[in-house]
């Protein structure tokens, strides 16, 4: 099975900074550039076009409990602060056991490892909203095309999951900005639908069905805003077209 997002990207402040601080959290990056990556998750300069990403919780898989807590050791002797000692927490599950630290930007990291965590992928994202039931009609909408549904339904919280990992969409008086979501589907046409769906709900248009080859040869996206304004893909990478290129 595929990782529950093709991919997450977060804009920060300082570039080289949040660099040594992934490169710390997450080992080195697989791509490294104006954009930086590691598998599924990547940062960029905050800019006027990518606005700072601020008060998101993001947390990666990994291998097993000591795994968390050499984590959070590695992490604090570097000198970056801590969110939360290395612990079970079992008010998520029973096999929950996580730390926690502070990003450059003050977005809260966490290492995880639970039943159903992979390592070296991105595990759950909790973001703050003013209007839960707005977030959730937005990814309902969008859901059957991205193959997500919804697990858990409050007044104060919604939870997304493709059945391994999940995000959540938590009440908060001073929400989440500024992060872009990227879902994986199977084809041109998961593109068209999941753009088509949005818009004809009401949502905005962040950029049309079509290829972006400046990502890589056979990359075939669409892009929308979500009720908070995050940036939110529907995403096909074209790998015969790709091979097609690179034989040619």
């Amino acid at each position: 099975m595929s990782a529950m997002f093709d991919h997450v990207e977060i804009h920060v402040s300082d570039l080289a900074a949040s660099r040594a601080f992934y490169r710390e959290a997450l080992g080195l990056p697989t791509v490294d550039g104006e954009l930086v990556e590691w598998g599924d998750f990547g940062i960029i300069e905050a800019s006027d076009e990518h606005p700072l990403t601020r008060r998101l919780h993001i947390a990666f898989g990994v291998e097993d409990r000591d795994a968390v807590d050499a984590w959070w050791n590695r992490l604090t002797e570097a000198g970056y602060e801590s969110d939360g000692e290395p612990g079970p927490r079992p008010q998520y599950s029973e096999s929950y056991y996580g730390s926690f630290i502070i990003d450059p930007d003050g977005n809260s990291v966490e290492a995880v490892h639970h039943d159903t965590s992979r390592a070296g992928e991105i595990d759950h994202l909790w973001l703050r909203t003013r209007d839960v039931a707005a977030a959730k009609r937005f990814y309902e909408t969008v859901a059957p095309v991205v193959g997500i549904t919804l697990r858990h339904d409050s007044s104060d919280r919604v939870q997304f999951s493709d059945g391994r990992g999940s995000f959540s969409f938590v009440a908060g008086h001073e929400p989440t900005e500024n992060v872009h979501l990227a879902f994986g589907v199977s084809g041109f046409d998961g593109v068209a639908r999941f753009h088509e769906a949005a818009l004809t709900a009401g949502y905005r248009d962040n950029g049309p069905p079509g290829e972006r080859p400046h990502y890589h040869p056979g990359y075939y996206g669409a892009f929308v805003f979500d009720a908070d304004s995050h940036n939110v893909e529907a995403v096909f990478h074209d790998r015969s077209q790709a091979s097609r290129r690179r034989r040619g």
